[in-house]
């Protein structure tokens, strides 16, 4: 799947509405299902901080809320504000790799239009999800 236009500025959008008291540290995600439904996220924080959730996660859960199921996604995008794209947390990875297709991509971008893309699997190689179980 070819990386969009369109999603970055989807994904910026989504960063937008980050809930960031404490870090600042804002950060947008933007969920393509294969039916070509899309998700928003952003990361929220909380002064509890093991209880925030990150960008990636939300725009998962929403998805998992609304009916969708593991291997209904196309592609993620995330986006912060740093010189180079930003991965996804462990925890994030790990949600990802549960709800995800090992060759779905996932689009890093920064506040420049850098991109980088590479899969779920390359980003937990020799994860271990749900799929092990069966």
């Amino acid at each position: 799947m070819e990386f969009k236009q369109e999603w970055y500025e989807e994904v910026r959008n989504a960063q937008k509405n980050a809930y960031t008291p404490y870090s600042k540290f804002n950060v947008g995600a933007y969920l393509v299902a294969k039916d070509g439904t899309t998700f928003h996220g952003c990361n929220v924080e909380n002064a509890a901080y093991g209880e925030a959730i990150c960008a990636e996660r939300t725009a998962l859960v929403s998805a998992i809320a609304k009916g969708y199921r593991p291997g209904d996604f196309a592609a993620i995008v995330v986006t912060t504000d740093t010189e180079k794209p930003s991965s996804p947390c462990g925890a994030c990875r790990q949600v990802i790799n549960e709800l995800c297709d090992d060759d779905m991509p996932v689009f890093m971008t920064n506040h420049t239009g850098d991109v980088i893309e590479r899969t779920v699997a390359d980003l937990l190689p020799l994860g271990f999800s749900g799929k092990d179980l069966n």
